[in-house]
């Protein structure tokens, strides 16, 4: 039977956004199927989960800076180099566009769109002298379409996936493979804004086929297959994490949920 992402002894992977959420589950994944992981996150208290884990290193920093990133390379070659990349983080926003602050938008794209250049090129000769590289980002079925009040996301996430699939043509030819993930509505510490207005939540729900929100672990779970070997020949992939949310059309809610 194929390996499906469970075994990671003797990988290394580089995460971002791990204090919370999604990252702090990936890398918890890894670590959990025999990895090591660089756990990198702008909140030093996030990180506090790792701490006394010999095959953890922690580094709070800006992942939107040159200098983290450089870092995060420098830690995982401590543990034995970089295999993986899988480059988390995230900041949403919202408002309308003549209301929300430019220094906002700049820091959204800053953070969802311009770390995953600087990540990648910080750990890019690392993953060149790897054995089965790979990239992985987290995007959003936010950058799939649009939502209202949500430009400044939308057009960080969209960039992002686009940057995925020109990156998986340049890379791909020298055996690093990138891939990204599109989360639906999913329970983490970000979208704890929306999970404290009832409403709002029980309405994203209802557009969701499998009728819930997803959790951090399920999105996690897709993250650590793509960056192993057992996703040997997928490169490109733009997977939708989202309980069947991209599958429709948006004109109708899912039969049977909430009607």
């Amino acid at each position: 039977m194929a390996d499906l992402g469970h075994d990671w002894t003797g990988r290394v992977a580089i995460v971002t956004g791990a204090g919370s959420g999604i990252g702090r589950a990936t890398a918890q994944r890894v670590l959990a199927a025999g990895g090591r992981v660089v756990a990198v996150d702008l909140d030093a208290k996030g990180l506090a989960a790792f701490e006394g884990i010999a095959a953890a290193k922690t580094l709070a920093g800006d992942v939107t800076r040159e200098a983290t990133n450089a870092a995060a390379v420098a830690a995982a070659a401590e543990l034995g180099g970089v295999n993986a990349l899988i480059l988390n983080a995230g900041l949403p926003a919202s408002g309308a566009i003549d209301q929300v602050e430019l220094a906002t938008f700049d820091r959204v794209l800053d953070v969802n769109l311009r770390a995953v250049v600087v990540g990648v090129r910080a750990a890019l000769p690392a993953l060149r002298r790897a054995n089965a590289p790979a990239i992985a980002v987290t995007a959003s079925v936010s950058g799939l379409g649009g939502d209202p009040g949500l430009w400044a996301y939308n057009a960080a996430k969209g960039g992002a996936v686009n940057l995925v699939r020109s990156l998986a043509l340049d890379l791909g030819r020298e055996g690093i493979r990138v891939n990204a993930v599109c989360p639906g509505p999913t329970h983490t510490g970000m979208t704890q804004g929306i999970q404290q207005s009832p409403a709002v939540h029980e309405e994203l729900r209802r557009h969701v086929p499998l009728g819930r929100w997803g959790e951090a672990e399920e999105v996690a779970a897709v993250l650590v297959f793509l960056c192993s070997p057992a996703a040997s020949f997928v490169n490109g992939a733009i997977v939708p994490v989202d309980g069947g949310v991209f599958a429709g059309s948006a004109q109708f809610t899912p039969w049977g949920v909430g009607v």
